[in-house]
């Protein structure tokens, strides 16, 4: 059986470019949206999902070593474990892995995914640093914004208001501010309004 696997860090990105790039005709497909690739592969709900479901003669396949994480030790320990439980790991683009040279080239992979990862990391804390020092000194982030956060779509008094007079449904609510139903919710939680 052939087994696909994708998976994206945010829940804004989509597995769909992963998808078709791997030209489909996977018996079974298991994916995480919105998990990083810092999270064990047996910590992340569709990895852990595969496992279960993987046999003896199965083929896994990813677009990528860091889709299957980002902490290479982890990669490489899953890898290997699921090569001594019988099943062949494929890696779009380079092919299966296997023992002796194969599990080399997927350490070296392995480390460069884990270092970006932390590379990742530093420059968002930089970015961070660099904005709460500029806001501090000017009243504006070092990109010009009045504050740190993703600025609000909406008022969130206004959306909440408009909803409880005209008895909207989060989706009605949604489409009458331009907003996502998620932003709705999510404003609709903060001013303890329920999301019903």
């Amino acid at each position: 059986m052939r087994i696909a696997y994708y998976r994206v860090s945010t829940g804004d990105q989509s597995v769909a470019a992963q998808r078709q790039a791997m030209g489909g005709g996977f018996d079974k497909e298991f994916e995480d949206v919105g998990v990083s690739g810092g999270v064990m592969a047996a910590g992340r709900p569709g990895f852990a999902k595969l496992l279960e479901h993987i046999r003896k003669g199965d083929t896994l396949c990813v677009y990528a070593v860091d889709r299957l994480g980002r902490d290479a030790l982890d990669v490489q320990t899953t890898v290997r474990r699921l090569i001594d439980a019988g099943v062949a790991v494929e890696i779009h683009g380079l092919g299966q892995i296997g023992r002796g040279v194969g599990e080399i080239i997927l350490a070296v992979l392995a480390q460069v995914a884990d270092l970006e990862r932390r590379k990742i990391r530093e420059r968002t804390e930089a970015g961070r640093l660099a904005a709460r020092t500029a806001l501090q000194a000017t009243g504006k982030t070092h990109r010009g914004k009045d504050s740190l956060g993703r600025p609000k779509a909406a008022d969130t008094a206004a959306v909440v208001l408009w909803r409880r007079e005209n008895s909207a449904s989060i989706s009605a609510t949604a489409r009458h501010f331009g907003l996502s139903p998620a932003t709705v919710k999510r404003y609709a939680a903060a001013a303890g309004a329920g999301t019903n």
